[in-house]
């Protein structure tokens, strides 16, 4: 049975409301025959509504052990239950207040049907990209040029972009750009990293045509490049590695690179360091300058979130420490370093955290959570909060 609007004016007359102080209309709700829990709620910001209502998609990306993440075109958020204490109701065409004082409307009963409820909704909190899997992936099967591949067979693991996208947990533009970081390629339609040693080749051949033809780093030409190096490379891993470790841009017509200094320096520090596990600082600075084209410079900035300094060692050593082989999250990555040495200076650790900043998060602010400052010979440094097994 309906309720009429005499009952509707005694139940408001129970509850000592007074009918002047409400709008005129009354909602009477009755769950309809097939209404049923067991429907989703998710809350989204009006950025990316509007990226529904133009058509777009949100994916929702995740292995079964892994905690599942909500994507857009540019941007990853983990995806959080949210209880509430109250009954949420899914009322199709249900009309609020402020539509309600729109309408020209009388003491008139509103019949409707409850479609759905639920006591929990799913809230999103951006997050970072969960990009080290991308590496890890790509790492099973790098590229070693033309004539290891050959000696290959088709089992081995490759990975297209949509691939990726099933696989990694992060937006596409985000994807995309770690793709770039990892000086990924696409090769035969697989996104392919390059072996070190087979980059660190390619580039050899580049910086060697340089100083036989006397170019400048920064006007190095493409077509010259590739008529005297493809004889010896695939002409796309040439240019494939110019964009690497340069800039394109073009003049007169002519495309040319700008090759950068502290992109070819690093390079070759971390090729002299993967070969050895601890380095003698001194001999290291004077082999490294050797190493490197001549006419660049060799700097310790160029080896941040690279290589490690043991200033407390005798003679003073250095190792390969990579920031991108670290853990992903900020528990685990402090603990990984607190791990590899008790205390650290802000100098020092700060090129290993720094990806752990957010929009709104410095490297001040993780350092306070998650570990102790103290003072060592008038030098501030910071060890862990937790006690480090």
């Amino acid at each position: 049975m309906e309720r009429t609007r005499a009952e509707v004016d005694a139940t408001l007359q129970t509850a000592k409301l007074d009918a002047a102080e409400l709008l005129p209309a009354a909602h009477c709700l009755r769950f309809g025959p097939a209404a049923t829990g067991d429907v989703c709620l998710l809350e989204l910001e009006p950025a990316l509504c509007a990226q529904l209502r133009a058509g777009r998609s949100l994916v929702i990306r995740g292995d079964k052990d892994e905690q599942a993440v909500l994507c857009s075109e540019d941007k990853t958020y983990d995806l959080k239950v949210a209880d509430t204490s109250n009954m949420l109701l899914f009322i199709p065409g249900c009309k609020i207040p402020e539509q309600l004082k729109m309408e020209e409307t009388h003491c008139n009963i509103i019949h409707t049907e409850i479609f759905g409820f639920t006591n929990n909704y799913w809230e999103l909190r951006r997050c970072r990209p969960k990009l080290k899997k991308l590496k890890k992936l790509l790492m099973e099967n790098t590229y070693e040029g033309p004539d290891s591949e050959k000696e290959k067979d088709s089992s081995h693991l490759k990975y297209t972009t949509e691939d990726l996208l099933d696989q990694i947990q992060a937006s596409e533009e985000e994807i995309m750009t770690q793709l770039r970081v990892l000086n990924a390629c696409e090769i035969g339609g697989y996104w392919r990293i390059l072996e070190f040693d087979y980059e660190m080749k390619l580039l050899n051949h580049i910086t060697q045509l340089v100083d036989s033809e006397s170019w400048s780093f920064s006007k190095v030409p493409l077509n010259t490049c590739l008529q005297e190096l493809g004889p010896l490379e695939p002409e796309e891993m040439i240019e494939h590695c110019l964009k690497c470790y340069g800039k394109k841009y073009t003049e007169e017509g002519e495309v040319y690179f700008e090759l950068s200094a502290d992109k070819i320096c690093r390079a070759t520090a971390q090729m002299l360091l993967q070969n050895a596990v601890k380095f003698n600082l001194a001999e290291f600075h004077e082999v490294w300058q050797q190493s490197v084209p001549e006419g660049m410079t060799t700097r310790p900035d160029q080896l941040k979130g690279l290589a490690l300094v043991d200033r407390q060692s005798r003679p003073e050593i250095i190792f390969l420490l990579k920031a991108e082989d670290l853990p992903e999250g900020d528990q685990e990555r402090f603990n990984s370093l607190f791990s590899l040495r008790e205390k650290w200076t802000e100098e020092d650790i700060a090129p290993y955290i720094q990806d752990l900043c957010g929009e709104k998060l410095t490297i001040g602010a993780l350092l306070t959570k998650y570990a102790r400052s103290s003072m060592q010979n008038g030098v501030k440094v910071y060890n862990s909060r937790r006690p480090i097994s």
